[in-house]
């Protein structure tokens, strides 16, 4: 079985130092952010299985960060557990209806939690789905690539450029809608979108694919595998 990673966002470092122990003992992969911001960026550098989420954060609340993540696409279906010492019953409905798949409250145990956690990945979790895109096939749970049946490796920016674009072929997006799209809020210079899309573009390269990618002059980049035929 592979091996489950959490991301736990909670501000308090003693307490998220301790759920990160308990659940390394669990046999899950952890890492931690301390508040949104951080938070963003983990999510960017690599897209959790499960969000372990405090209701209070420094920067902004645990529902609006919850609501901002089932806005964007690339994390609308990503599993959301909220921790909080809220325990009235109109607190419990606000934080399910701001889109957390769970509410534990605190305190808890580490037993009970890595339980809850069980439930919600097995309750969520979804069988292969593959993509394909004429040459290319992506299975986006074991985010497995191959090209013309080869296995590629993509790090993991231009893993979520190519499901991105493999998701919506023969569609034109500026680099300001890319950047939305894949660093889902963290401030980047939209110079950064050219270069993954060349460090996409050298692997596809390789494989006879590079055309997919196109660059639409004055308008941004689409991905069309139809493009031509390589001879």
């Amino acid at each position: 079985m592979t091996e489950k990673h959490i991301l736990i966002v909670e501000d308090e470092r003693p307490l998220r130092e301790m759920i990160a122990f308990g659940l390394q003992r669990a046999g899950y992969s952890v890492t931690e952010a301390g508040d949104s911001s951080a938070a963003r960026a983990k999510i960017a550098d690599r897209l959790p299985d499960l969000l372990l989420l405090d209701w209070m954060l420094p920067d902004m609340s645990g529902l609006e960060f919850a609501r901002a993540l089932r806005r964007n696409e690339n994390t609308r279906e990503l599993p959301i557990i909220m921790l909080t010492a809220r325990v009235a019953e109109d607190d419990k409905i606000i934080g399910l209806q701001s889109g957390a798949d769970d509410y534990v409250t605190k305190p808890f145990s580490a037993r009970e939690l890595a339980a809850r956690i069980e439930a919600v990945l097995r309750r969520t979790g979804n069988q292969d789905e593959t993509l394909t895109a004429e040459a290319i096939t992506m299975n986006t749970v074991s985010h497995r690539i191959t090209i013309k049946g080869i296995e590629v490796v993509l790090g993991p920016t231009e893993y979520r450029l190519l499901k991105f674009f493999m998701m919506h072929p023969e569609r034109v997006f500026s680099r300001s809608q890319v950047l939305d799209r894949i660093w889902s809020g963290v401030y980047v210079e939209e110079r950064t979108v050219d270069v993954h899309i060349r460090r996409l573009r050298r692997v596809l390269e390789e494989h006879g694919c590079a055309h997919y990618v196109e660059t639409v002059r004055g308008a941004g980049y689409r991905f069309s595998p139809q493009a031509r035929v390589d001879s």
